[in-house]
C-alpha cells in the first residue's frame, strides 16, 4: 500500500463533483438498499408526462433512466453540480434549474405528476405538496438517522443529538401534515467498508455535511489512526441508513 501522504494527496486532488462514486471502486464498498431506487425511478419516469427531480447532484441517477417524460425538470443548488447536470442531461432535453436551499420551488402550483429525490438535503413537504398535481406521487430515497456515524464520530466525538435527526417516522408524519398520504415507508441499514485512507478523505470531501470543517491537517491524528488499522488488514466499517418513501397528493 502507498504511504499515507501519497494516498491523501491523490484523494485531495480528485474530482468530487456530481453524485458518481466510481472513484471509490476497489477502495471502498457499500451495500445497497434492497429496493433498487434507480430502477424504481426509471419505472416511474416512463409512466408520466411531467416530472421533477430535486437535489439531483450531477444528474447521474436520472440519466440511468432509459426513457424520460416529455417534460423533465431537475434542480440543484451547488454550481459545479449544476454545470455537470447540464452537460449530462441537457442533450436529453432536460431542463436544469439552479435553486437555493430553503427557498420555495420556482414552479407553479400543480406542475408535476411525479416529484422524486435521491438523498435530498431536506424535504420541504409543503412545497412538494404544492407542485404535485392531484394524485401525483413523491418518490424518494432519503438518508436515515445516524448514517455513517461510525466515521463521523471517529473524527468529531459523540453526537447524541444529531443521531436523532432524519427519523423516517417523523418525516412520514411531516409529509402527512402537509397534506400527502404516505403509501410506502421502508428502511435499510447498509454496511460500508473503507480499505484505504484515500477513500476516507475523498468521501469526506464529497459529503461535506458529514464533517463540515473537515481538513486533513485538522483531523490528521484521527486519520492516521484509521490508516494504521487499514494497513493492518482491518477495513474501517460504518453503516449507512436509508429509507424509501412514497407519498401521494
Amino acid at each position: 500500500m502507498r504511504t499515507f501522504d501519497e494516498l491523501v494527496a491523490e484523494a485531495e486532488a480528485a474530482d468530487v463533483t456530481g453524485w458518481g462514486f466510481g472513484w471509490l471502486q476497489g477502495r471502498a464498498v457499500e451495500e445497497r438498499p434492497p429496493w433498487g431506487f434507480a430502477r424504481l425511478l426509471a419505472e416511474r419516469l416512463a409512466t408520466v408526462d411531467r416530472a421533477l427531480d430535486l437535489n439531483t447532484g450531477g444528474g447521474e441517477v436520472v440519466d440511468e433512466a432509459p426513457a424520460l417524460p416529455a417534460t423533465m425538470v431537475i434542480t440543484e443548488s451547488w454550481p459545479p453540480n449544476v454545470e455537470r447536470a447540464r452537460e449530462t442531461l441537457g442533450p436529453r432535453g432536460v431542463r436544469v434549474v439552479q435553486t437555493t436551499d430553503g427557498a420555495p420551488l420556482p414552479f407553479p402550483d400543480r406542475s408535476f405528476d411525479l416529484v422524486t429525490a435521491r438523498h435530498p438535503v431536506r424535504p420541504d413537504w409543503p412545497e412538494i405538496h404544492r407542485v404535485l398535481r392531484p394524485n401525483g406521487l413523491y418518490l424518494a430515497q432519503h438518508v436515515g438517522p445516524a448514517s455513517a456515524f461510525e466515521l463521523i464520530e471517529h473524527l468529531l466525538g459523540p453526537l447524541p443529538e444529531q443521531r436523532r435527526g432524519r427519523d423516517p417516522r417523523r418525516e412520514a408524519s411531516d409529509a402527512e401534515a402537509a397534506g400527502l398520504t404516505v403509501e410506502t415507508l421502508r428502511t435499510a441499514r447498509c454496511r460500508m467498508e473503507f480499505h484505504d485512507i484515500g477513500a476516507v478523505v475523498w468521501i469526506l470531501r464529497k459529503c461535506v455535511w458529514w464533517v463540515p470543517d473537515f481538513g486533513v491537517d485538522r483531523y490528521e491524528r484521527q486519520l492516521r489512526e484509521l490508516d494504521a488499522g487499514m494497513r493492518a488488514g482491518r477495513p474501517f466499517v460504518a453503516h449507512s441508513t436509508r429509507h424509501l418513501i412514497a407519498a401521494r397528493r
